[in-house]
C-alpha cells in the first residue's frame, strides 16, 4: 500500500468544513469494524493504538494488527499513536507509524514544551506529523471543577510557536468516558481563540457522548479531528451482550455480532462529523 501523508486528511477536512474521526482498536474485531465502516462510509479515519491496547498486547503486536487488516483494505487511513509516552513515539517512529501523538499534558509547562520539541525534530526528519496536547481532559465524573481543566490560549500560542506541532489537542469542556449527567456545553468561544491565536488545527478527545450541535460548533470553530472511543466500546458489548443473553453460544458468533454493532456506530459517527464521503483514496 503505497505511503499515506496523514497531515493531508486534515489539510483537506479543514478545507472542507468537517473533521475526521480517531477511533480505538482493541483486537482484530474493533479493527476489522473501523475498517469496514470506514469502507462503507467512504471516509478517512486514524486507526489509533490507544492507553488500554499497548498493556494488553505491546505496542509492537497492536501496530502490527492494525497493519495486518489495513492491508487487505484501500481506504484512506493513517495508523496513529494515541497518547504516547516519550518512549513509545520513537519505538513508535521505528515500527513505521503514519502518525504520532505525544502527551506531556501531566508535565509542568516547560517540560512539556520541552519535550514535545525535541518529539517534533525526531518526528518530522522521518516526515510524520505530531500532535500533542496541553490542558488535560479529566476522567468521565459527576463533578468537575472545569477551570482546573480548560486550556489556556496564551500557553497555547507559545506552544504550538515553540515546539512546531502539527495538531494541538485540547481541553474545552470534553471528558474521558461518559457521565450520567448531561454533559459539559463546550467552550466554543475558547476553542475559536485558540484557533485563532495557533493557527493550527486543534483536536477533541472525549467526544462520545457530545451532542451532535456542539461537536458540528466545534468543527465550525477550528476542531478538524476528533476522537472518540468509549461510544464505539459500548457497541461492541451490546453486540456481545445481546448473543450471550441468549444463553451460552459460541464467542466466535458473539463476536461477530459486536462487530456489527461496532460498525454501525462507527459509520454514524463517520456521517456526524461530515467526513463520510469524503475520502479519495490512498495518497502517494
Amino acid at each position: 500500500m503505497p505511503k499515506l501523508q496523514p497531515i493531508s486528511l486534515i489539510e483537506r477536512a479543514q478545507t472542507g468544513g468537517y473533521a475526521v474521526g480517531g477511533f480505538n482498536m482493541h483486537n482484530p474485531e474493533t479493527t476489522q469494524a473501523l475498517i469496514r465502516a470506514a469502507e462503507i462510509a467512504n471516509a478517512p479515519v486514524f486507526l489509533q493504538v490507544g492507553r488500554a491496547v499497548v498493556p494488553h498486547m505491546g505496542l509492537a503486536e497492536a501496530f502490527y494488527m492494525t497493519k495486518r487488516e489495513l492491508d487487505k483494505s484501500e481506504i484512506e487511513a493513517s495508523i496513529h499513536l494515541d497518547h504516547g509516552t516519550y518512549d513509545e513515539v520513537f519505538e513508535a517512529i521505528r515500527l513505521g507509524f503514519d502518525s504520532i501523538m505525544f502527551d506531556g499534558s501531566h508535565l509542568p509547562f516547560e517540560e512539556n514544551i520541552k519535550r514535545t520539541r525535541h518529539v517534533v525534530q525526531v518526528a518530522h526528519s522521518f516526515g510524520i506529523p505530531v500532535e500533542a496536547e496541553l490542558g488535560q481532559i479529566p476522567d468521565a465524573s459527576d463533578s468537575i471543577v472545569w477551570s482546573n481543566f480548560y486550556t489556556k490560549v496564551e500557553e497555547a500560542e507559545r506552544f504550538v510557536a515553540e515546539t512546531g506541532v502539527d495538531l494541538l489537542a485540547i481541553s474545552a469542556g470534553v471528558m474521558h468516558g461518559v457521565t450520567t449527567i448531561a454533559p459539559q456545553p463546550l467552550e466554543i468561544n475558547l476553542i475559536n481563540e485558540i484557533r485563532e491565536r495557533t493557527n493550527i488545527p486543534l483536536v477533541l478527545h472525549g467526544a462520545s457522548g457530545v451532542p451532535v450541535d456542539q461537536l458540528q460548533a466545534a468543527i465550525g470553530a477550528g476542531v478538524h479531528k476528533l476522537n472518540a472511543d468509549t461510544d464505539l466500546r459500548h457497541a461492541f458489548r451490546a453486540g456481545l451482550e445481546k448473543v450471550f443473553s441468549q444463553g451460552d453460544r459460541q464467542l466466535e458468533e458473539a463476536m461477530a455480532q459486536a462487530r456489527s454493532q461496532m460498525i454501525e456506530a462507527t459509520v454514524a459517527k463517520m456521517t456526524e462529523y461530515g467526513c463520510a464521503g469524503k475520502a479519495v483514496g490512498i495518497l502517494a
